[in-house]
């Protein structure tokens, strides 16, 4: 599965689906920036109204809520980027063919873990859907709906990833 050919003109063409996977992560990395910008604001908002008013009842719960997505969909976008930790100190001594296996197996297992992932934040969404968050009174769906969506957006990167593997020369 390669990702790039040339057309007649001799231009590199980008497969659809690493073009989507392109997509997907710059939406995502201007979420992110919202995300960030949002819990720095909401935090100065809360100390300013501790400080001077009452405390904002909700604050604390939005804030958690963002972090917890803002650091899946970072870990998205890290696997976008390949700027996901890694421990290459074996692998970088093994002969070319054998670095290509591991890589696929490390690409594999990551599938694996974010297919599981994706799939039970759903069953999570609807297991929990009477719920509500405690300050915010917002259904849990809306929180959990994270894990599915984000889980699928990895997934995508990850998949695509598969063709750059396979692209390399090692």
């Amino acid at each position: 599965m390669e990702q790039k050919s040339t057309d007649e003109r001799g231009e590199t063409k980008r497969s659809p689906l690493l073009r989507l996977s392109d997509s997907l992560n710059m939406v995502s990395e201007a979420v992110l920036f919202v995300m960030m910008t949002g819990m720095i604001a909401v935090t100065t908002l809360q100390v300013i109204c501790r400080i001077f008013f009452d405390a904002l009842i909700w604050s604390e719960e939005l804030t958690t809520y963002l972090l917890v997505a803002a650091s899946l969909l970072g870990a998205a976008v890290g696997f976008k980027r390949g700027a996901h930790i890694a421990v290459t100190f074996l692998a970088d001594r093994l002969p070319p063919p054998l670095r290509k296996a591991t890589a696929l197996l490390v690409q594999t297992l990551a599938v694996v873990f974010f297919a599981v992932v994706a799939f039970y934040g759903a069953e999570l969404m609807k297991s929990e859907a009477m719920q509500t968050t405690p300050a915010m009174g917002i259904s849990m769906t809306w929180i959990y709906l994270m894990y599915p969506v984000i889980g699928g957006i990895t997934l995508v990167h990850l998949i695509a990833g598969f063709g750059e593997i396979m692209g390399r020369r090692s």
